[in-house]
């Protein structure tokens, strides 16, 4: 495991535990926030307690495809096949990682440790978008710990939010944290904090969606669990943004995660 890059440090409230969803519209509509770091709400002016992305609709079940593999339900991958402008990558496993994924390198992006691998991606990256996985489950992995993040800490965060989410809550959240944005307070900046992975769970997968929970831990020593949804889309697998999914849950322990992380 290695860890290079160093990204800018994002400021956290004084008051990191409330819950205030009344002051932040947006958040109700499923704006995965402390999840990866409690520092945005800073750069909005509010302070609230973590949502999160989950599947739209609410369904996380997972669905059969013909021809596919009979426990993963995910069609053969084709090894190093070219998608669009993305290169080819050699991830072809089909089988849920059930410990922590091998030649996996983790790289600071804004102060969370985010994971890479060159035979599953991001193949490419282009400024603050990181796309380009493979097929499979640890493309799945990989996509759902880096677009999370990204789509919340970039300074193109607009352009990430388009590129590579989907779901009946994308349009609010970009309209809303604009909004947020013009009138934030500068003055509301106090300290520097994140969230970091800290293991993940596989709730299902197939060759077109993949729903995972992922693990993070805070500073002060506490975690949160939080499903994510991620759908394979024109060629690359994209974040679901669902219009109200449910929060994540406070966790005392990695027990039933895989463990795995950057720091």
């Amino acid at each position: 495991m290695r860890i290079t890059g160093m990204g800018r440090d994002m400021a956290e409230p004084g008051n990191r535990g409330g819950n205030d969803d009344s002051r932040s519209p947006w958040l109700r509509n499923g704006f995965v926030l402390a999840v990866a770091f409690i520092g945005f709400v800073a750069v909005i002016g509010v302070a609230v307690l973590v949502s999160s992305d989950a599947p739209e609709g609410g369904s996380t079940a997972a669905s059969s495809t013909p021809g596919a593999d009979a426990r993963t339900g995910q069609p053969p991958p084709s090894a190093a096949a070219h998608r669009g402008d993305c290169p080819g990558l050699d991830d072809t496993g089909r089988k849920v990682p059930a410990a922590p994924p091998e030649g996996v390198d983790w790289k600071l992006f804004h102060s969370v440790a985010l994971p890479s691998s060159k035979a599953a991606g991001p193949a490419v990256v282009e400024k603050d978008v990181a796309r380009c996985y493979a097929h499979t489950p640890l493309g799945a992995l990989l996509a759902t710990s880096q677009i999370s993040v990204r789509y919340l800490a970039a300074d193109d965060w607009q352009g990430v939010t388009r590129a590579q989410t989907v779901g009946e809550g994308r349009e609010p959240y970009l309209k809303a944290r604009a909004a947020s944005e013009r009138t934030a307070d500068p003055e509301a900046l106090d300290g520097a904090a994140q969230g970091q992975i800290a293991g993940f769970d596989f709730v299902s997968y197939t060759g077109s969606t993949a729903v995972i929970r992922t693990v993070w831990r805070f500073q002060d020593g506490r975690m949160q669990a939080a499903s994510t949804t991620v759908l394979w889309r024109d060629g690359d697998w994209k974040l679901e943004y669902p219009a109200d999914p449910p929060a994540p849950a406070p966790v005392d322990s990695l027990a039933g995660y895989v463990e795995w992380g950057g720091v």
